[in-house]
Formats: structure tokens, sequence, C-alpha cells
């Protein structure tokens, strides 16, 4: 497309380059930054108009975020990139990684200028060996063109990056947990306040982001704000990247325009596999509500939209099920997931993400009644809300959806002993 912002560099030879790149106008705007063309104030600005949110799942404006950091109190910033991608059915920033690593150093150094920050870090996930050999290789490339380091070419600017490989711990996608991480110590998720843009990195103030996210930075300086949020819709600027996967006979990556109709993403990922019937979508990764197929189908690709559907558009993450789905067998494979990735710091996460999760294995496996249908959104009300982080929220969520949405066939496995899919 046209209007690709972070896969803009997909259609030429070796995208991931630094001559690929550079052809493309790639560090334009961190040139002009080094020159004095553009304030802080003014990035800010344009970010504010964009109406760029955070592509990592909570949705947060990008440049009021921005706003928040003390630029001027003296000492050490830091600016982090979180680059973990846990969540399952996500998949698009290790694309970014792969094939575009350069827009996110660009805009990983515009960041550290506006935030007053000299150093930088990427937190990637440990499972990804070759994006991250992608990414340190265009680090090493950056620094030897004179783009990163002490006094970059002659402006008194400093600015560097580092990366920090993780163990691929999914609660380490939760910033401050991520935090703890590069600093040595068990990922585990602060108490909050006091926040990461008052007491962060190494006690410092930081400001973390996504990967899409400050990857989305330089198109919106080169074309400016307005441009971006014209590309999506009020309050949804740009595009955004949906890793779609599932039943579907094209899956992958697609960047398209905030707001884009479900129906049309679903058709570039090919349509339904095998001409299947659609059953239920996750739209945002497994951590947000699952929704029916007619609701779906109804529904626009953007936060507000996604939301009036019921569920969140989180980083983007499209799971798609067919008509031949077990949602019993589905549910407890994400309970089981997030029972083994609580961290343990909060009981109501770490007895109760366990309690789900064997319940739900009990009605799948012919062994539920039906008093477990209450006591399963008893335990999911008791995590929600109730935890330091959000994985709780995590685990509580496909609960409670797909017993809304799903009850019949929970039922029918109580009841019959069996699944009333046929596989």
């Amino acid at each position: 497309m046209a209007n690709d912002v972070c896969f803009r560099t997909l259609d030429q030879d070796k995208p991931w380059t630094l001559d690929t790149y550079l052809s493309a106008g790639g560090y334009d705007e961190w040139k002009k930054v080094l020159k004095g063309e553009f304030t802080p104030e003014q990035i800010i600005a344009e970010l504010k108009t964009s109406a760029l949110r955070g592509r990592g799942g909570a949705g947060f404006p990008t440049g009021l975020k921005w706003s928040f950091m003390p630029r001027n109190v003296p000492g050490q910033k830091y600016i982090v990139c979180n680059s973990d991608e846990g969540e399952p059915g996500t998949c698009k920033d290790r694309d970014i990684l792969r094939f575009n690593p350069h827009q996110l150093i660009e805009g990983m150094a515009i960041a550290g200028f506006t935030i007053g920050a000299t150093q930088g870090y990427n937190y990637i996930r440990g499972e990804f060996w070759e994006p991250y050999k992608r990414f340190q290789a265009a680090i090493e490339d950056a620094r030897a063109a004179g783009l990163l380091g002490k006094n970059i070419m002659g402006s008194g600017i400093d600015f560097d990056i580092e990366v920090h490989l993780g163990g691929g711990a999914y609660v380490c996608g939760e910033e401050t947990a991520l935090i703890e991480s590069i600093e040595g110590k068990k990922g585990q998720p602060r108490f909050k306040p006091p926040f990461p843009a008052s007491y962060g990195l190494y006690g410092r103030p930081t400001t973390i982001n996504n990967t899409e996210t400050l990857s989305s930075v330089p198109m919106i300086l080169k074309n400016g704000g307005q441009w971006f949020l014209e590309l999506g819709k009020p309050n949804n600027g740009g595009t955004k990247i949906f890793s779609v996967s599932g039943h579907v006979n094209k899956p992958g990556n697609f960047e398209i325009p905030m707001g884009t109709p479900f129906s049309e993403l679903l058709e570039m990922a090919g349509g339904m596999l095998e001409g299947r019937k659609l059953k239920a979508v996750i739209p945002g990764g497994s951590s947000t509500p699952v929704l029916t197929a007619d609701v779906a189908m109804g529904m626009n690709m953007d936060y507000d939209s996604i939301s009036k559907a019921g569920s969140m558009l989180g980083a983007g993450s499209v799971i798609i099920m067919d008509e031949t789905t077990c949602m019993v067998k589905t549910l407890a494979r994400l309970s089981h997931f997030y029972y083994e990735e609580s961290c343990g710091q909060c009981t109501p996460c770490r007895e109760g993400t366990g309690w789900l999760s064997r319940m739900v294995h009990r009605i799948e496996h012919g062994q539920g009644n039906q008093e477990d249908l209450d006591k399963l959104l008893d335990v999911a009300g008791k995590i929600e809300g109730h935890t330091i982080c959000a994985l709780g929220d995590a685990a509580a969520l496909p609960v409670k959806s797909f017993l809304k949405n799903f009850s019949d066939e929970f039922r029918y496995h109580i009841d019959h002993k069996k699944c009333m899919v046929a596989n």
C-alpha cells in the first residue's frame, strides 16, 4: 500500500540495510533534528496532532506520554523500546526488526532527543534470534555512519542504543517488569506510582514505547501529524499493523488504515480456510475478549469501534476461528498459558490463574459440573482489577467473554461429557 508507514521499505531489495533505508529518505528527520530544525515541543505537538496511540496494547496517546517526561531535570534519562512481543497471536514487531530496523533506530533517536535521553535500550524477546541479529547489525551500521554516538554530526547531541535480550517471560512485556529485567532482577512488575516517567530504569526518568509506536515517528515528522491522522480516523490516527492468524488462507501481517472494516481485513487474509464459516474472532491478542462472528463482521479495526463491539484492539493480533473450533478447548489452552506465565507476585493471579486453568481443563475432559461455570466467573471477577499488572485481567477477560458468548458449548461439555463440535 502507498500509505505504509512501518513497512514502507518492504518492496525494496534487502529492505533491512542502511543503504536501502537511506535511499527511501531514511534518517532525514533525524538529521533535521541534529541541525536544530525541530524542537522537542514541536515534535510533541506533531505527535499529539497525529493521534498516534501506543501500538503495544494500551493505546495511550504517544505525544501525551512524551510530554510527561521531566526533560530539563539534570541527570540521565532513558528511552526504552518494548520489543518483547509475547502476546499469543502477535507477530508484527519482529517483522519491523527484521525488515525495517533503521526506522526503529531513527524513531528511538528522535524520542531520545525529545525527552532529553542520551541512552536507549531495545528489549527484544529472547526467542527472536533473527530479529535480534538484524537489529544489532543495524545499530552497528548506524554507528559506523555517524548517526549514533557522541556529538553526532557535530550537533552536540549524544544518543546511543543497546539491545537487551530477554528470557522469554510474557510478564516482561509489562513496562516495569521489563525495567526490572534490564536491571538484572527477576522480571516482576513494580507498584505504581511512582511511574517510569519519574522513577524508571536505574531510578531515572524513563519513557517506554512499543516497537511499532517508535517506528511510526519518523514518518509523522516527515509528512506531518495531520497527514498521519488523516490516514486513519479521529482519535485513531495512522495505519496499524494487524497480525492475522488462525483459520484463514493467507495469515500474516497487514498494515492498513485505522478504521478499515474487519470484513476487508479478512478478505486481505484470503478469506476463511477451505471456505468454512467464521465462528469467532479475538481482535487484539489472547488477552482481549472474544467476539462472535456476527459482531466481528460489523466492526471496524480501530480502538473505539472494537471497544464498542465489546473487546479491545490490544496489539492488533487478530485470531480467526472457524466453525470446527471447540471453544472449550481453546479457552483451556489460553487459561493454561496465563497460569504458566503468571510471575506469582500477586495472590489473586498466582492462585486464581491455576483455578481457572484447572476448572476449564476439567470441563474440557468431561469432568465438570454446572457449578463450575458460576465458579469460573466468580474467580475471574476476584482476579480482575486486583493485581499489580494487567496479567491478571488478561487471564480473566477471556474466561468471562468465552462464557458469555459461547456458554452453550460449555454446558454441552458438562452435560454430554464430550464436545458439541465435530472434528
